[in-house]
């Protein structure tokens, strides 16, 4: 399908779902795999699109329901000031998600704001039910790649067998000289119950919180989007906001006055930063592939 057709079918599809055509619709980045517009309705209801002609099965239904579960645990606390954007439709011929959008913040955000982001995210991760399980009750999408979220009964077992254990295996299949390091992986594997630190019960995550996923509006409120959402343990979360830099201190410190990370956690970052690692290994390959065999080098040699 060409671009063309595919944004003239995007015009018809909202005008159908809504009921009014929408007007000064512009492209904006739609991150690497996506298209994206903003625009408004014209009874004034400013709308965010993200779309892509070849979507999978249920990809926008998957997102749009990480972003109602991210929603439900903001509202499980009133004084929790994140954000995330609410869905307003998810549209089928042509695949896409209609947000409600938000102003963003023309320039970087205050030290306000900041902590605003790190109460947030601590409020977010303690804000699951008591006895909740690892996982979450479908698969969803990290990039382009499907997740299994089965749940498991320990945070070690299902950190395993549904992220590390699958992840490698794919990415070995791509790069066949990793096959040298699988017995030192699978060393790690079965060390993880010491590495993975203290036991907690389960945190709801965002999964794929890099500083790309965050913004702020012209109030400087902290928005959080593009999830890959599951329960699991909340270093998940906080690693990867370490990986790619875009956080100052203050969001951290912000985080520790709500929910003080458990003592270890310096030395547990390389086995946390191991998940997104070996996606981007999978999907980008060059240095990431190297920082990959040195984590697993170093736990499991």
């Amino acid at each position: 399908m060409s671009r063309h057709l595919h944004e003239t079918r995007l015009y018809e599809a909202i005008e159908n779902s809504f009921g009014e055509k929408p007007c000064r619709l512009k492209s904006v980045g739609g991150g690497c795999i996506n298209q994206a517009f903003v625009g408004e309705l014209k009874g004034g209801l400013r709308i965010f699109i993200k779309t892509r002609f070849d979507a999978g099965p249920q990809t926008f239904e998957i997102e749009a329901d990480g972003l109602r579960w991210l929603r439900e645990g903001i509202a499980a606390t009133p004084s929790n000031p994140l954000c995330v954007p609410k869905v307003l439709k998810v549209l089928s011929d042509p695949p896409a998600l209609v947000l409600e959008a938000f102003e963003a913040l023309p320039h970087p955000p205050t030290p306000l704001s900041e902590e605003a982001l790190g109460r947030g995210i601590a409020l977010l991760h303690r804000s699951l039910p008591p006895h909740s399980t690892f996982g979450y009750h479908i698969a969803n999408d990290l990039g382009p790649l499907r997740l299994n979220n089965e749940p498991s009964p320990s945070w070690a077992e299902f950190y395993a067998d549904r992220r590390l254990l699958p992840l490698f295996e794919l990415l070995t299949k791509k790069r066949p000289l990793l096959h040298t390091t699988r017995s030192a992986f699978e060393r790690l594997l079965d060390r993880l119950p010491d590495l993975l630190g203290p036991e907690e019960p389960p945190s709801r995550l965002h999964g794929d919180l890099w500083s790309g996923n965050v913004a702020y509006d012209s109030r400087g409120r902290p928005y959080i989007f593009d999830p890959a959402v599951f329960a699991g343990n909340r270093e998940v979360d906080l690693a990867m906001m370490q990986l790619f830099g875009g956080f100052s201190p203050r969001v951290f410190a912000a985080y520790d006055e709500v929910f003080p990370r458990a003592y270890g956690h310096k030395e547990r970052l390389p086995i946390y930063q191991l998940l997104p690692l070996i996606v981007h290994a999978i999907l980008f390959g060059g240095g990431y592939v190297q920082d990959v065999v040195r984590i697993i080098m170093r736990f499991g040699g």
